[in-house]
């Protein structure tokens, strides 16, 4: 099922997650719709409070960036990657900056610096147990997607400056004035449709 995205304001992307106990049919639901809706939205994150759900699970699928994965030496993991109850341990290597973007932030692309490489503890869909170093872009979207389950938007990285510069177009997002291609979210309007089809741009950087 694909749910609206709840954009900027929004108080679920603020509020604390709560760890999963088991697996269950419903956890299992809740992963097939974030799937689902992600790949709607043509991102490749997404992370449960992006869709009003207050577990601590997140989804990651680059499938898209394969090629630039591969060709910068790393090996990229069976995709989509399903991350419940995720715990960063570390984050190091080198300071890194790239564009980011945010399904709950649309039409905003702004340079975030984070650490290169990263170690995550987490559990799968099958709530199998994983402690694992990542590198690249691949950790960058991880990072990303975290911070999501942490409360954090990739806004919070930005400078004071920088997010002043951008107050208008934020608040408009906030007020649910988009151009957003999928359905969102605002907890003063409820959920807005696109009025207008989808292209063939290129997927979001991150989720």
């Amino acid at each position: 099922m694909i749910h609206p995205i709840h954009l900027l304001g929004s108080s679920s992307l603020r509020n604390p997650t709560i760890p999963v106990e088991h697996d269950s049919p419903a956890l299992q639901e809740l992963i097939a719709d974030l799937l689902e809706t992600m790949h709607g939205a043509r991102g490749i994150g997404l992370a449960a409070p992006q869709i009003g759900r207050s577990e601590r699970v997140f989804i990651v699928d680059v499938t898209s960036m394969k090629a630039d994965i591969e060709e910068s030496g790393l090996i990229m993991p069976d995709q989509p990657m399903i991350f419940i109850n995720p715990k960063m341990v570390s984050e190091y290597g080198e300071e890194d900056d790239f564009e980011e973007a945010c399904l709950s932030i649309p039409d905003i692309q702004e340079i975030v610096v984070r650490m290169d490489k990263i170690k995550l503890s987490y559990l799968d869909s099958h709530f199998n147990s994983h402690t694992e170093n990542f590198a690249g872009i691949l950790a960058r979207v991880i990072q990303h997607e975290y911070d999501h389950v942490e409360g954090v938007l990739f806004l919070d990285h930005l400078s004071a400056f920088k997010r002043r510069l951008l107050k208008r177009k934020l608040n408009d997002i906030k007020a649910g004035i988009t151009e957003a291609e999928y359905p969102v979210f605002t907890d003063e309007l409820g959920v807005i449709y696109p009025e207008y089809e989808e292209d063939d741009s290129d997927q979001k950087v991150v989720g």
